[in-house]
């Protein structure tokens, strides 16, 4: 075998190694999601300052508040917040033990490709959920809306808290879309013509999804999504576009050889 082959090659390890690592690194995350998660619940009050103002804008043309059915509903919430955060304030940690434990079992191509994706992911990932963030307010403002003023919106925190919490979580995922795409093409799944072909079908689900996530009075809040997921599917079809076109030139040497 090749110097290079050598490399390229996943690296054996034991059983009793692999399962001694593997305890270590879980030991690692565990400490690290505890940490945040204590650190989640000393901030669990202006996290929750942060989400309660919508609710307070809406007091002040009438009666609006948050309400929990049972006794233990503001702790058990705070717990339920202590936990997110803990989850996303530990995410370097334990992705990088997750990553730590997956690559030795990785080629050097799958590492690559692995490594890239994330790199790509993460930052695209956090943009999206900031800018969910930014919108929630309104989604909350609009919907509570269409009840009439003499209404009273007595809200679940518990429901509403979720309801933030997946407004955060599909605008993130959605930003991460486009890296799906590179990483389908570069598996040799989804080819740059099949994008090029289907490129109205893509922004027009963007303009719906964009809709749908910022049912706001103004345009302005919909385009503030639409614009940037539209940029990014057009950054991933000019990425698999290079990388077919390259496919394709390598493939014609190799014939003419």
């Amino acid at each position: 075998m090749t110097a290079a082959a050598t490399a390229a090659a996943p690296r054996r390890m034991p059983l009793g190694a692999h399962l001694r690592e593997a305890r270590i690194r879980s030991v690692r995350a565990a400490v690290a999601l505890a940490a945040g998660a204590v650190a989640g619940f000393l901030l669990s009050e202006p996290i929750l300052e942060v989400l309660r103002a919508p609710i307070v804008e809406l007091a002040a043309s009438r009666d609006a508040s948050l309400n929990y059915e049972v006794v233990t509903g503001a702790f058990d919430l705070r717990l339920r917040i202590a936990l997110y955060a803990g989850i996303a304030l530990s995410s370097p940690v334990w992705l990088a033990e997750l990553l730590g434990f997956l690559a030795p079992g990785l080629t050097g191509r799958e590492r690559r490709f692995t490594f890239g994706a994330l790199a790509a992911a993460v930052p695209l990932f956090a943009a999206g959920c900031a800018a969910g963030l930014m919108l929630f307010p309104h989604m909350v403002s609009l919907l509570a809306g269409f009840a009439s003023s003499e209404d009273t919106s007595v809200l679940s925190a518990s429901e509403y808290v979720d309801f933030v919490l997946k407004v955060v979580l599909a605008t993130g995922i959605a930003f991460v879309l486009p890296v799906v795409v590179v990483v389908l093409n570069l598996l040799g799944i989804l080819p740059a013509a099949t994008l090029a072909r289907s490129w109205r079908i893509v922004v027009i689900a963007i303009v719906l999804f964009s809709a749908m996530v910022t049912p706001a009075a103004d345009l302005l809040s919909m385009f503030l999504i639409a614009l940037p997921m539209t940029a990014l599917f057009l950054v991933a079809w000019l990425i698999a576009w290079l990388h077919d076109r390259r496919a394709a030139r390598r493939l014609d040497e190799i014939l003419e050889d």
